[in-house]
């Protein structure tokens, strides 16, 4: 497998754990899927995107429905010939703009509309500390890099706060999403 192909696979398999939920996983990217009538009935199927974003969309879209999933070992054939006629500029913000819809769909739908469940809550805290933590950042990076003076306790203080509570409810947040998911590994 070429090594841009291969890093690419690694980082949108890792992208697709977090946006699905199925974090045993090893290559999201495949496209190589059977598929049982009763998944297939649990899904809308002509809801599925259409492009490079098939597998994950496809992914999102069975873990939301409850449907296990198992992985089969294949070998990818390369080198045979074929011209990929992917464009990265362009597939790379499409699924990633696909992923972080897809993520937040699931948590929306899965964990607070069909059943409440505490990550929810969780990962929403994460994101809310997180963005409030940047203009702190953002002034200590300006008092350091642009003025002698020196930041201030109280303002050091506020960002360590915040941003440790997000990181940790972040954590917490994909410890209990691992957690809850592994019912649906076969």
């Amino acid at each position: 497998m070429p090594k841009t192909r291969y890093i690419g696979n690694a980082i949108l398999s890792i992208l697709t754990k977090i946006a699905s939920g199925y974090w045993h996983v090893s290559d999201t990217q495949c496209g190589f899927t059977a598929i049982s009538f009763k998944a297939l009935q649990a899904i809308k199927i002509h809801d599925i995107y259409r492009s490079y974003g098939m597998p994950n969309d496809l992914m999102v879209k069975l873990n939301i429905a409850f449907c296990t999933i198992k992985e089969v070992g294949i070998k990818p054939v390369y080198n045979v010939g074929e011209q990929s006629k992917m464009r990265v500029t362009k597939v790379i913000p499409t699924v990633s703009w696909l992923l972080l819809k897809s993520f937040f769909k699931r948590l929306w739908v899965k964990y607070l509309l069909k059943d409440f469940h505490p990550l929810f809550l969780l990962y929403h805290f994460s994101f809310v500390l997180g963005a409030v933590s940047i203009p702190y950042i953002i002034k200590i990076a300006r008092i350091v890099l642009f003025t002698q003076n020196s930041v201030s306790p109280l303002t050091m203080l506020a960002f360590v706060f915040l941003f440790i509570s997000a990181f940790q409810s972040l954590l917490f947040a994909m410890w209990m999403d691992m957690q809850d998911n592994e019912r649906l590994y076969k």
